[in-house]
């Protein structure tokens, strides 16, 4: 078995840090886009498909400097204030199947946020980037081609993630997923939401995670 991990709201509480860093930094060059719609629209997708739709709902030349502003300020506030998700890291000291990462963040934040909550020794170098492929979640194409490297089939794996794009992205790869849903991002009903997107099932506590995958196995 492969368990494929995705990194922000699975491993790192993140989620409303990079949110509120988008909202402010947005509210900077005079778009109004709020905390709680920048984390009903975005969470679970890539920066670059945050962008895109940006683009088409907003002036260009403002995003542009919006997103100067947003990646000078997101590593300080991730230092500042970020921290693992409760009981991860004793669920991957115990977890015997092999792991990866798969993510829609860039390499170089999957590394400093891993780095950052003391993660990374974990996965080793087998982290996964949405930047890799041509279509980041919710296409299978990230999933795929983590499973791909590790060389597992899709059969193989079981997907933790914690969004809906994450969710519709394992389902597409033809993979089991469970939904997490005990980060601070999470709002009552969001486990409901994951479970409509294809979960097969669902878990608040990372300390329970190695039950879960051995009743799997």
């Amino acid at each position: 078995m492969l368990i494929i991990f995705d990194c922000d709201g699975v491993l790192v509480d993140s989620e409303v840090i990079s949110c509120r860093v988008v909202s402010e930094c947005l509210a900077d060059v005079g778009i109004n886009v709020t905390l709680a719609e920048v984390m009903d629209r975005y969470i679970g997708v890539s920066f670059r498909t945050m962008l895109d739709d940006l683009r088409s709902r907003f002036d260009s030349h403002s995003l542009a400097e919006f997103e100067k502003r947003y990646q000078q300020r997101i590593l300080i506030a991730l230092k500042r204030d970020l921290k693992a998700i409760e009981g991860v890291e004793q669920a991957l000291k115990t977890l015997t199947s092999r792991t990866c990462v798969a993510s829609s963040s860039n390499r170089e934040r999957i590394i400093f946020e891993l780095s950052t909550t003391g993660l990374l020794r974990y996965f080793s170098d087998n982290l996964f980037s949405a930047t890799q492929v041509a279509q980041g979640k919710p296409a299978p194409d990230l999933l795929l081609l983590a499973a791909a490297k590790m060389s597992a089939s899709p059969e193989q794996c079981v997907v933790i993630e914690d969004s809906i794009p994450g969710i519709k992205a394992a389902c597409a790869a033809g993979m089991r997923v469970l939904g997490f849903h005990g980060g601070s991002h999470c709002k009552p009903g969001h486990g409901e939401e994951l479970i409509k997107a294809g979960a097969l099932l669902l878990f608040k506590n990372m300390f329970d995670l190695p039950s879960i995958i051995a009743n799997l196995s």
